[in-house]
Formats: C-alpha cells, sequence, structure tokens
C-alpha cells in the first residue's frame, strides 16, 4: 500500500501537557514525550481571532486545555500541538 504525499507528511500530534508564560510573547512549554522548549512568538503578525495576543498582558493569559491537548487564550484562540511541538523543537 502507498500512501498519499499528504499523509506521509503529517506531523505526529503532541499533546501540550505545561505551559508557562515568561513575559511579553515568550512560552515555555512541555509536551508529552518529553520534549520540552521556549517558543518566541513576538514577531508574529497577530490578526483576526489572534488579534488580541498582540498585547502582551493578553498573551499572557494564555492556559492549557488538557481537552485540546493545547493552549488557549480566553477569546478561544489556539494553536495547534504540533505547530507549537516543531517550533519548541527548532
Amino acid at each position: 500500500m502507498t500512501l498519499s504525499p499528504s499523509i506521509e507528511l503529517m506531523e505526529a500530534i503532541v499533546h501540550v501537557t505545561e505551559v508557562e508564560w515568561l513575559g511579553g510573547h515568550r512560552l515555555r512549554m512541555g509536551f508529552e514525550d518529553g520534549t520540552s522548549g521556549e517558543v518566541d512568538f513576538s514577531h508574529e503578525p497577530w490578526s483576526g481571532v489572534f488579534a488580541p495576543l498582540a498585547d502582551p498582558e493578553y498573551f499572557g493569559r494564555v492556559r492549557l486545555d488538557d481537552e485540546l491537548g493545547t493552549i488557549v487564550w480566553p477569546n478561544g484562540a489556539d494553536i495547534a500541538p504540533e505547530t507549537l511541538h516543531r517550533l519548541a523543537s527548532s
């Protein structure tokens, strides 16, 4: 059986298990596979549902959503855990 290229290139979903706001737009995160790392989002062009995250104080209201396995903000914005894992691992 041959998988299509889109399936072969899919990233594994590794859920976020810890998040800590480090100030500004920086987060330290831990993942269920033992990976951890810091990510600086200060250069992101926040728009749409993410626009409130441009304010560092609002960004700091991040929390872990155990059900989704990722981080969320009060307005419902979230970032895919596989994206966060890739960023924290690089």
